[in-house]
């Protein structure tokens, strides 16, 4: 990144930041002034990423976000390179099975509580305990419109991202007035992650999209920095869905 502004003097930590939303909310914030601590499991993408953002900007922790010490060692990280941990990201997230809930292993449906909802209240606990208690500052979950409504075949994914949304209301009113604690709820957008859900028919995918395209990462990172920004410093516990209008199909046969 070029041309980069003055330094806010606020930091975040953005799990899952490496690639997709992940990278996409680390390089909005960067582009506005902010520095950032991202997370992952794969540390060459973590190094790549920094080198991207710049190293001047940004450093990574690599780990597994629901391992409770790496999500010390993150915390710890942001306070020993930046002194401060404003806003965190929760956005690591994890969808292994593909199928009904009938026929759904319990030990994966464990795994992705464990990873989706578990670890991103380690993280908020940490955080808050860490700075945010004292402090303040910004909390955004990255849910999913699977949280919303049923999205058939990823039923546990959305039922692990329907509890990140009621967490971010239980958060929003534990931790008012301090920290404010918000979602985002994403329809379909172009990551790796997602891509068995649009990869070869990625026009037939879009053409349900009122807006007529699916999601990129900076959909996101935008919706994310006016989350953590003063802009927003009257809403709290809300879920902004960034859908691409697809929500309006609703009902319509």
């Amino acid at each position: 990144m070029t041309g980069l502004p003055e330094l806010s003097g606020k930091v975040a930590l953005v799990t899952g930041g490496s690639r997709g939303i992940g990278y996409g909310v680390a390089e909005a914030l960067v582009a506005r002034g902010d520095r950032v601590v991202i997370t992952g499991r794969g540390e060459d993408a973590l190094k790549e990423a920094v080198e991207q953002l710049g190293a001047d900007r940004a450093v990574y922790v690599a780990g597994k976000a629901h391992d409770e010490a790496h999500q010390a060692v993150a915390v710890e990280r942001a306070m020993e390179a930046f002194g401060r941990v404003d806003y965190l990201i929760n956005n690591a997230g994890t969808n292994p099975v593909f199928g009904p809930l009938a026929d759904l292993d319990l030990g994966v449906a464990r795994k992705v509580f464990e990873t989706n909802v578990i670890s991103a209240l380690g993280f908020a606990q940490k955080t808050w305990h860490a700075w945010q208690k004292d402090n303040g500052g910004a909390i955004v979950n990255i849910a999913s419109v699977a949280g919303i409504a049923p999205s058939p075949f990823i039923a546990a994914y959305g039922v692990s991202k329907a509890a990140m949304i009621n967490l971010t209301q239980q958060m929003a009113h534990e931790f008012a007035p301090k920290v404010r604690v918000n979602a985002i709820a994403p329809a379909v957008v172009k990551t790796k992650f997602a891509e068995a859900l649009y990869e070869g028919r990625e026009a037939e995918a879009a053409a349900s999209y009122p807006l007529g395209r699916l999601g990129v990462p900076s959909d996101i990172g935008g919706a994310a920095a006016f989350l953590t920004s003063d802009q927003s410093d009257w809403v709290t516990g809300q879920t902004l869905v960034v859908d691409g209008g697809i929500f309006l199909n609703a009902g319509v046969g």
